[in-house]
């Protein structure tokens, strides 16, 4: 795309060095292997230069430690003989690291230590970016200038405070003298941001590195952004499509070594630009990117799959109506219960509707059962084949109808009894089959109600102060239509923002009502729109209809759970 060259900024470029809060680590173990525990952490927490406070302990590793490992590090079994042990220590660690780049000299061997504790601990790792100052030692200095890397000889030529003595905490402190004096070094060379760091590491492709003028004249606050593909002769492709608060400085990551991604850099080779939308809020720019995927399936979005599992949930239009699984919601007049991510998750639901209100499943007829049909000796059946007259499979439909839409407590109370009784028959296995139909049921109208709420609401028009810095004070204006996101706005501080309401009411989409229940827009964008309206400082300006929940659908799971528990309890 053509644009014209802009000065950028430090920031513009990506973390500046001063921001960034390092945690600088060093572990004991009784060995190198992926067998070995760990018997030591030092850690100390570094920003701007200054220390932010340290960690230490020994870890009690479940293991003996070799007599030549001991003579190393000095630490013995009877010293870690009390130590906390790993899973212990890992809550800890994991709070003092929480948001820093962690840094090690050969990160490699101390991140993987650290990572196989978080696994066996059956805990996430977090995903902390990772400086290793063995790397950045290798690319920096010359062979000329030191005669190894170790940290021990780097600590010499950085003139550490603090010497290396294999105890995890001086060593700790020895790397972070090393950083500082590597720190220095390159930022002679105009490395000053985090990614400019990553780089000096991570060799970058020239041919990657060339295309960061596309992220120039780009729009520095939110917006949503395109890769495209022009090799074709038709229409661009559209490669892939994100989001962010500030599109410019997002953008030029993707040519930087703070990108990992092979699929990302996969993308950015084939790509031949970039094109990019300003937005007035990060709202109207994740509604933007939602369409811009629906519409476009980019190949390199996962999220661009999502959208062809939705289906939903109707009743048939029968003498003796049935739960039907439907993937077009358009019929008006018809209840649609929803929606779900997939046929399997509907058609378990629909089960579990079924077996709590007596609504038929099968298409058959009296015929079609000579001898009796089971699910209605079962109980799970209004059997309406062989009492056409009955009213008892009406009543089943209405039960169900009701707790799609507006009441959920009859059902809350006949899932209780039946749970109770397979608890009490000791079939806990059926018991729980049936809590986690249940589960689904409730999950599901909490689901419709939220999404119906602002479907068959005309319009609502509301404002909440901007959470970023740089426009503090100001407000986020948004209009909703049925659901939709038809305009969006940005009142500046000090200013009436009534004026601003009016023009972009004005401009807004007209965006007529579908059937009842059903957003006139795709289910992610509705509940998008919707969890912005939820949030803390949302103020109504104006609604133009009714936007409420039926009281009794917002039944917790935990209401089911504490009926069982009461009726078990008697």
């Amino acid at each position: 795309m053509t644009a014209t060259a802009v000065q950028p900024s430090f920031d513009d470029l990506g973390t500046p060095l001063y921001d960034v809060t390092f945690c600088v680590v060093d572990l004991e173990t009784t060995g190198t292997g992926s067998a070995d525990a760990i018997t030591e952490i030092g850690a100390v927490k570094v920003r701007g230069g200054e220390s932010l406070g340290e960690l230490s302990t020994l870890v009690r590793p479940g293991s003996h430690i070799l007599a030549s490992v001991q003579l190393l590090t000095g630490i013995t079994d009877q010293m870690v003989a009390t130590a906390p042990t790993m899973p212990q220590v890992l809550p800890s660690w994991l709070e003092f690291s929480r948001g820093t780049v962690l840094v090690a000299h050969n990160a490699r061997f101390d991140i993987g230590f650290l990572k196989r504790a978080c696994a066996a601990d059956e805990r996430p790792w977090p995903g902390n970016t990772v400086v290793d100052t063995l790397a950045l030692a290798r690319s920096c200095l010359h062979r000329d200038e030191v005669n190894d890397f170790k940290l021990g000889t780097l600590a010499r030529h950085f003139h550490a405070a603090t010497s290396p003595t294999h105890r995890a905490l001086d060593d700790a402190r020895a790397t972070v003298d090393v950083l500082h004096g590597i720190l220095e070094r390159v930022g002679n060379l105009g490395v000053t941001t985090l990614e400019d760091l990553l780089e000096v590491t991570h060799a970058v492709p020239a041919a990657r590195r060339s295309k960061r003028v596309w992220a120039d004249g780009l729009p520095e606050g939110p917006g949503v952004y395109w890769f495209v593909s022009e090799r074709r002769s038709s229409s661009p492709e559209v490669l892939y499509v994100g989001t962010s608060v500030n599109v410019r400085r997002r953008v030029r990551q993707y040519f930087t070594a703070s990108e990992t991604r092979r699929r990302m850099d996969e993308m950015v080779r084939v790509s031949t630009g970039v094109r990019a939308q300003a937005c007035a809020t990060t709202l109207e720019a994740g509604v933007r990117e939602l369409r811009l995927i629906n519409a476009h399936q980019p190949r390199y979005n996962r999220r661009s799959r999502r959208q062809d599992g939705v289906v939903w949930v109707t009743l048939t239009e029968e003498r003796h109506p049935r739960l039907s699984v439907v993937r077009d919601a358009g019929r008006r007049g018809r209840l649609y219960w929803g929606p779900f991510t997939g046929r399997g998750q509907a058609e378990e639901a629909c089960r579990g509707l079924r077996e709590l209100t007596g609504v038929r499943e099968c298409t058959g007829s009296a015929a079609s059962h000579p001898h009796g049909c089971p699910l209605a000796e079962m109980g799970r059946c209004a059997a309406p084949c062989l009492h056409p007259e009955s009213s008892a499979h009406r009543d089943a439909v209405e039960l169900a109808r009701i707790a799609m839409t507006v009441d959920l407590r009859l059902l809350v109370a006949r899932a209780a009894d039946r749970i109770t009784a397979l608890s009490r028959a000791e079939r806990f296995e059926e018991a729980a089959e049936v809590r986690e139909r249940a589960d689904l049921v409730l999950r599901a109208t909490r689901r419709r109600a939220r999404i119906a709420a602002l479907a068959d609401c005309e319009e609502i028009v509301a404002a909440r102060p901007s959470s970023d810095s740089a426009r503090r004070r100001s407000w986020e204006i948004h209009v909703v239509r049925h659901g939709r996101l038809a305009g969006a706005a940005l009142s500046p501080a000090g200013v009436d923002p009534m004026p601003t309401i009016d023009a972009v009411r004005r401009e807004a989409e007209t965006v007529p009502a579908g059937p009842s229940g059903v957003p006139a827009c795709s289910v992610e964008e509705a509940e998008l729109v919707a969890s912005w309206l939820e949030e803390p400082g949302v103020r109504l300006v104006e609604v133009t209809g009714e936007w409420s929940w039926p009281a009794h659908c917002a039944v917790l799971d935990e209401e089911l759970a504490r009926q069982v528990a009461g009726r078990l309890e008697v």
